[in-house]
């Protein structure tokens, strides 16, 4: 099932030597102190910074919030067509368009999301980039990085623990056993935890019920952590959520437990934004890392903000498509943090387009302009959304694979260029920022030509179920949105609750415009159907799941842990 939102894959030209392994690359890296990249790069002295060894740092909250009165830089998304089994790039792309900017002369940063250790040791691998467009020190950022994911989960579950205690001993909030909507998280894929039941083992261990697991990066407290804008405000949006209910139908929150100030304690040090660097030192930010089928799929706010105080281009990203992550942090991360885009990278490739096209994924590598003419309809309607629905100008990145053919390209370029738009061949994987420099002109020429500004999908005024259709007819070009009878009491439930001001957090597959995974291309007139409402009253959103779409992934029968060793030297191989 769909579930991750991470993509790594080559992008060199059908010329070039074989790329060695991204974790090769990564080794062999000759990497700048980070304490003296942030004073050369970005002006952050020493004293602002809490090193984590010599590659990598937190930059003091305090420090952020000295930044307020700064003016902004340019933000740029980086987004992509419908996701094929073959991967498009797109962090490949953020990371060498951010070494393009660069290298051409321009004060840039990276801000990207944290990888998660269930894709990691499951089916995608990591997230740090690849070829010679990474962002390193690779290994310590595919596992355990700084160690906000484990503070995301100790939170996380202390607030499930609070929650069985308080019913263990006496239960004086009255809350009903059988609402109680809050799971624990571990970062890892076991789909043996999805569902539990727990307090077996007599009286002493608590009521038993029924209970499970979701992966961190599809928690609640992930959300919240993102879209925090400070240690403040991290409290309030953690003292909003709502763990369950009383006999009577009233909404329990944290803040009734009295576990908001202790959740916000165990995040305190997590919060700071981290700063490491490209292969290119090219200085880059990676925070949070939310799921983008079931959250918003987006870097943290203190992270992009941050990066905007220090840069004159922000290069950042959004999982899946431009129909998940993209409209997400526009309708989401945007709406409640005030920052805009100036430009959006469409990241498309020849393989993708064939695959949406109709042909086999064994057949990808085999020229097929025709097939690739067909799937232009998928790459269409995401530039079309761009600039349409969000009001922002796209610039579509090629990124080149070895199979790749001149003709391939040379045709999709025309095809980007009949609808009005342009198109630019990227060889960063490859050739690193200096494989995307073309491209890196063409988004600065795109910037400076736009006379238009973002817009949202839908007004903050519409109902809940309004906003689901506006998007889906809007963005994904369905007919219209159903709800099953429990969804649609559970939508009810929330406008009733105060809560449908909110945005809508569509869970969809990222396979397709429709709920259907097997549709590609650019399919229409689909309905959409919502089976499952949920309440995200801390991050501030309302999630409608369609489809199958899971928060705890199963592992693979292969995971990709079978592939990962370590020698008595401490050297790790396979892992990328």
């Amino acid at each position: 099932m769909p579930w991750c939102h991470y993509e790594r894959v080559s992008t060199d030209a059908p010329t070039a030597a074989p790329v060695p392994a991204d974790i090769e690359i990564a080794e062999a890296a000759t990497m700048r102190p980070i304490l003296e990249l942030a004073q050369e790069r970005l002006g952050i002295d020493a004293s602002a910074l809490s090193p984590y060894g010599h590659t990598k740092a937190k930059i003091a909250l305090d420090y952020v919030r000295s930044l307020a009165d700064r003016p902004d830089g340019t933000l740029i998304l980086v987004t992509a067509i419908s996701p094929t089994p073959a991967g498009e790039g797109k962090t490949t792309t953020s990371v060498g368009l951010a070494d393009a900017l660069s290298s051409l002369g321009k004060k840039a940063v990276v801000a990207l999301r944290e990888p998660s250790m269930g894709p990691v040791f499951g089916i995608k691998g990591g997230a740090a980039g690849g070829g010679y467009a990474q962002v390193v020190p690779m290994t310590d950022i595919n596992l355990n990085f700084t160690g906000d994911f484990a503070s995301i989960a100790a939170a996380n579950n202390l607030l499930a623990a609070l929650i069985d205690n308080h019913i263990h001993h006496g239960n004086a909030l009255g809350i009903d056993p059988r609402t109680i909507t809050w799971k624990r998280v571990v970062d890892l894929n076991d789909r043996a935890l999805r569902d539990i039941v727990i307090s077996l083992g007599g009286v002493a261990n608590g009521f038993p019920r029924e209970d499970g697991f979701d992966i961190v990066v599809a928690s609640e407290v992930m959300a919240i952590f993102c879209l925090a804008e400070s240690l403040a405000d991290l409290r309030k949006r953690l003292g909003d959520i709502v763990i369950g209910y009383t006999r009577d139908k009233r909404p329990v929150t944290a803040r009734d437990l009295k576990a908001d100030a202790a959740m916000t304690v165990i995040l305190r040090d997590a919060l700071a934004p981290n700063l490491v660097q490209t292969l290119e030192h090219t200085p880059a930010m990676i925070h949070g890392g939310p799921f983008a089928n079931i959250a918003h799929g987006c870097n943290s706010v203190m992270a992009t903000r941050t990066a905007l105080k220090l840069a004159d281009y922000v290069v950042t990203e959004a999982g899946f498509g431009a129909d998940l992550g993209a409209e997400k942090f526009i309708d989401i991360k945007c709406r409640k943090s005030g920052v805009r885009p100036s430009a959006v990278v469409v990241v498309a490739t020849v393989r993708a387009l064939k695959y949406h096209g109709g042909n086999a994924v064994a057949d990808l590598k085999t020229e097929d302009v025709e097939a690739m003419r067909r799937g232009m309809d998928n790459l269409r309607r995401h530039l079309l959304n761009v600039r349409d629905v969000y009001g922002l100008p796209p610039v579509v990145a090629i990124n080149r694979f070895p199979s790749d053919t001149d003709a391939e390209v040379a045709e999709l370029v025309r095809l980007v260029e009949a609808e009005g738009f342009t198109a630019y061949e990227a060889t960063h994987f490859s050739n690193g920022g200096a494989g995307a420099q073309d491209l890196a002109r063409g988004v600065i020429d795109a910037i400076e030509k736009s006379t238009g500004s973002m817009q949202f999908v839908y007004e903050d005024d519409l109902s809940l179920a309004e906003k689901a259709t506006a998007i889906a007819t809007k963005v994904y070009g369905a007919a219209a949105v159903t709800f099953d009878s429990k969804a649609q009491k559970k939508l009810d439930q929330i406008e009733a609750e105060g809560y449908g001001h909110l945005p809508v957090c569509m869970a969809k597959t990222q396979s397709s415009f429709s709920t259907d995974p097997t549709k590609r291309g650019a399919p229409t007139g689909h309905t959409v159907n919502v089976r499952e409402v949920r309440l995200a009253a801390g991050a501030g959103f309302v999630v409608m799941v369609t489809g199958d779409i899971m928060t705890m992934p199963g592992l693979p029968k292969v995971p990709a842990s079978d592939n990962i060793e370590i020698d008595d030297e401490g050297r790790i191989t396979g892992l990328s």
